[in-house]
């Protein structure tokens, strides 16, 4: 068994409109999926991607209105990035920030790769990372119909950072329950604090990696808007997910279980951090109740909510994604 890469990254929004126009205008990426949080079907739950929604690009977001703002601190993920296609991309996004009034850093080198790191309206963590050296786990392929160049576009996710005050636990998990391997580390950009470790699986690279940060001087992060709720792990398919969950079982952490998403299925743990991980599969896909050409330009629902059609829409705001 081994995981593929980093599936999806689902974050947290109090607004979906505002979101939306973030994500698809001024990042071009395409929203793949409108649907609810199947745990709570009063509140949308968004996802962006690359043309098609290909596992290891897709970014979602959980509504929940007025929600407060999200608090920094330990037990978090507290960076996640979009990749790029080379350096010349990010050159063309720090431009583009500048031109519209994203806030953002400079171009940084981050575990050997450029680097831009910005936030979206509502102060979500965000590292654009140029695939310009990268060997690893292959890119998506940006919307054709996006607002930004094909050339330019978000290709995928790339590494997730994860914040703890103990990275040992945490570093043991990913290694000997979850099969990573330490690739190397790099400078922490806060004075006084451990390097950055970073740890890859399968065919590594970018979109396989997660960043470790060991942080002595931040409290617990209370999780709100502009906070990352969980990360998900790319598994190929169903009957090894299943493998997954005897594994995590035989070493005695507390978990979901099978859970079935329509879209993928999947299973969620946390880490001795208390970090949500969640194992996805690669399909069905984003396609199994969509025509690929209207993806996420009307309310979809999986089989087992569609009886409750009327009274979930009734519940939700109208958000225009036509």
């Amino acid at each position: 068994m081994e995981l593929k890469g980093i599936h999806h990254v689902s974050a947290m929004t109090a607004n979906a409109t505002i979101n939306l126009d973030f994500y698809t205008n001024i990042m071009g990426m395409r929203l793949v999926k409108k649907t609810v949080n199947q745990d709570d079907t009063s509140v949308y739950h968004l996802f962006y991607g690359d043309e098609k929604g290909n596992p290891g690009t897709e970014l979602t977001f959980f509504e929940i209105p007025m929600a407060a703002r999200n608090h920094e601190g330990v037990s978090s993920i507290s960076a996640l990035s979009l990749r790029v296609a080379n350096d010349e991309a990010l050159t063309f996004w720090k431009k583009r920030f500048e031109e519209i009034g994203v806030k953002h850093e400079e171009i940084t080198e981050r575990a050997n790769r450029a680097t831009l790191a910005f936030t979206d309206p509502e102060g979500q963590r965000l590292i654009l990372v140029s695939d310009e050296s990268n060997n690893g786990v292959a890119s998506g392929t940006p919307w054709e119909k996006s607002p930004i160049p094909q050339i330019h576009g978000i290709t995928g996710l790339g590494p997730v950072k994860l914040t703890v005050r103990d990275a040992e636990p945490t570093a043991h998990v990913l290694t000997e329950l979850m099969g990573f391997r330490q690739k190397g580390q790099y400078p922490s950009l806060v004075q006084g604090q451990p390097d950055i470790a970073v740890y890859e699986t399968g065919e590594g690279g970018s979109g396989a990696e997660i960043h470790l940060e060991e942080r002595s001087d931040l409290p617990p992060e209370r999780l709100g808007r502009g906070g990352v709720h969980h990360v998900a792990f790319r598994v190929e398919n169903e009957e090894e997910l299943r493998k997954w969950i005897k594994h995590i079982r035989s070493a005695k952490f507390p978990n979901s279980g099978f859970v079935d998403r329509f879209y993928f299925k999947s299973l969620y743990f946390r880490e001795p951090n208390g970090i949500l991980f969640e194992l996805a599969t690669d399909g069905p896909g984003f396609d199994t109740d969509e025509h690929i050409d209207h993806l996420g330009e009307s309310l979809a629902l999986p089989p087992f909510l569609e009886e409750q059609r009327e009274q979930i829409e009734a519940h939700l705001q109208p958000l225009n994604t036509k």
